[in-house]
């Protein structure tokens, strides 16, 4: 034993805390590509179950005829449903806040199980044509992978809660094609904060899945973008009007799902089994009557809305029905996502006032296509609310930089509209409509920090130098009620002495006059007006109370902060 121990201890001096940590930051990097690269393959492989599944029940055409139209959701919601009841409970809803709450309240813990029934369950349902998208599934079964992959390397409990939002953004990225939208939201979302190293990660496993998509699905974008481009600043006018009508239509939509939500979800449990098959069988219905667009993701009629297809009558009917469609869907509790719904209802909508703005206004020389673009961003701006996520969005998606301000005009209106309109954001009311108080990352965004001068008071203890003597900093503290002496001793900072100790010192007769002879080694740290007040938390614990400087000038003291003005600021 006598052996090993010093052997060890030598281990330890070779490699110090900071390089280990390094190394598995190294690691944890390493992992993120894997992680990407497994979440690209899965991705792969959900796009081409969803895409078999709707040419077997639905056939190859646009328009598929009667009676499949009807029959295939209808019954597909049958077997969708006892999937979910009896073998994969899990599957339920977008992932978006089953990945959440792995995050937040189960240690990254999400059993595979929940991607294998994500998967089928999805594909089933997307694929037979309810209205609903795989972006939201497959950020789930990214998630579920690099939970289990996590589990299996045995990492500690902060990487495997951080582990799954990386496996997150590695599937909507692949599922979406745009890593950017991806990771902005994924960190705006899901995670609500980062780091240097969580970012790294989360645009390793990004890259590397999308990477591994394209290669097995080609680098085509998920659109056609036309040309696009902003003409006229008149025009913004227009792309007002779109943000407040997207910002009403997501009010809608927001509403409609947490009003029927708990009401199906309150139904007896045989219904359950019924209402994806109800909800389908609605959707084929539509799709029968003429309105087959509304049914599956609807990728190819978003594209065809920007290359401008479609009269405006119909996009804003088609914009109304999906609403309706998605709604039906995913109150019925069939597993799939609102990221492509909301996308389609953006474009029609967004193609829709274009069209009215050409009609009114022929003199505009702008597209259709760019309005179905920018609406594309205003509902997710409203509805998921995600302002970030929404603005770098369409950039990415049009690669066109110069309708940069008609889409930071529209995301923006219909955002701060729809937050007064619906203060509860979609994942948020969800979540608690499960039973599960998941962080809202909006009102994180929204709470006010508490910083220093919040709580700072002026300076009330008499300040001396650390030159003079014990004399002259009793006779300082006589002019005061203060129990402590501020003592400035340049260049090494400041320090603080209670009358008691210097008056100990006087009786005692230990002969010592200049205060720099009895100085503690140990300096106040100092804070400044801007530094949060959890900083001071960290400091003040052992000196009565702190100074706060000027940052321009460090020798000038703006007040002092204690342990009690932290508190008071708080609790106010």
């Amino acid at each position: 034993m006598s052996d090993v121990t010093p052997a060890l201890a030598d281990h330890v001096e070779e490699q110090p805390s900071g390089k280990v940590a390094s190394q598995g930051e190294r690691f944890f990097l390493v992992l993120a590509i894997f992680i990407g690269v497994l979440a690209g393959l899965s991705v792969v492989c959900f796009r081409i179950a969803i895409e078999f599944v709707r040419i077997t029940l639905l056939g190859s055409s646009l328009s598929p005829g009667f009676p499949r139209i009807v029959l295939a959701p209808a019954f597909t919601g049958i077997v969708v449903a006892l999937l979910v009841l009896f073998a994969f409970p899990r599957a339920r809803g977008s992932g978006v806040n089953q990945t959440k709450a792995a995050l937040y309240i189960y240690d990254g813990y999400i059993p595979f199980r929940t991607a294998v029934g994500k998967f089928v369950c999805s594909a089933l349902a997307i694929g037979s044509g309810q209205s609903l998208g795989p972006e939201d599934p497959s950020l789930q079964i990214g998630a579920s992978i690099a939970s289990a992959l996590g589990r299996r390397l045995q990492l500690n409990r902060e990487r495997l809660r951080l582990i799954a939002p990386i496996g997150a953004a590695a599937g909507l990225s692949a599922a979406f094609n745009s890593p950017i939208s991806a990771v902005l939201f994924v960190i705006e979302e899901v995670i609500g904060r980062w780091t240097a190293s969580i970012f790294g990660a989360v645009v390793l496993a990004a890259v590397s899945s999308v990477v591994v998509a394209r290669y097995f699905l080609g680098s085509q974008p998920l659109f056609r973008i036309p040309p696009v481009q902003f003409i006229a600043p008149s025009e913004l006018f227009a792309y007002g009007v779109l943000g407040i009508v997207g910002a009403i239509a997501a009010v809608i939509f927001a509403k409609a799902i947490e009003i029927l939500r708990p009401r199906m979800k309150s139904l007896p449990r045989w219904t359950q089994f019924l209402q994806p098959a109800l909800a389908g069988l609605i959707i084929g219905l539509i799709g029968w009557l003429g309105r087959p667009e509304v049914m599956g993701a609807g990728y190819e009629f978003m594209d065809q809305a920007m290359h401008d297809q479609f009269a405006w009558k119909v996009m804003a009917i088609l914009a109304g029905l999906k609403i309706l469609s998605t709604t039906l869907s995913f109150v019925s509790g069939t597993p799939g996502g609102m990221f492509a719904p909301t996308l389609f209802i953006g474009a029609m909508l967004g193609g829709a006032v274009g069209g009215v703005e050409r009609l009114l206004f022929p003199h505009l020389t702008g597209s259709v296509g760019t309005y179905a673009l920018v609406g594309m961003g205003v509902l997710f701006a409203a509805f998921l609310r995600v302002p970030l996520t929404s603005v770098f969005m369409v950039l990415e998606v049009s690669g066109n930089y110069s309708i940069i301000v008609p889409v930071i005009l529209a995301n923006t209106l219909a955002y701060l509209i729809s937050r007064n309109l619906q203060p509860v954001p979609i994942f948020d009311m969800l979540s608690r409509q499960d039973g599960i108080d998941l962080p809202s990352m909006e009102e994180q965004r929204e709470e006010r920090v508490l910083r220093v001068e919040d709580a700072m008071r002026a300076v009330d203890v008499p300040i001396v130098n650390s030159h003079e003597t014990i004399e002259d900093a009793l006779h300082a503290l006589e002019a005061t009620s203060s129990p402590d002496v501020l003592v400035d001793d340049p260049p090494f900072g400041w320090c603080s002495l209670s009358r008691e100790t210097l008056t100990g010192i006087v009786v005692q007769g230990k002969g010592v006059e200049v205060l720099s002879e009895i100085l503690p080694e140990a300096r106040m740290p100092v804070l400044y007006p801007d530094n949060r007040l959890e900083v001071a938390l960290r400091h003040i614990a052992q000196w009565p109370f702190l100074p706060v400087v000027h940052r321009a000038n460090p020798k000038q003291l703006v007040g002092l902060i204690s342990l009690r003005d932290v508190m008071s600021a708080f609790v106010q």
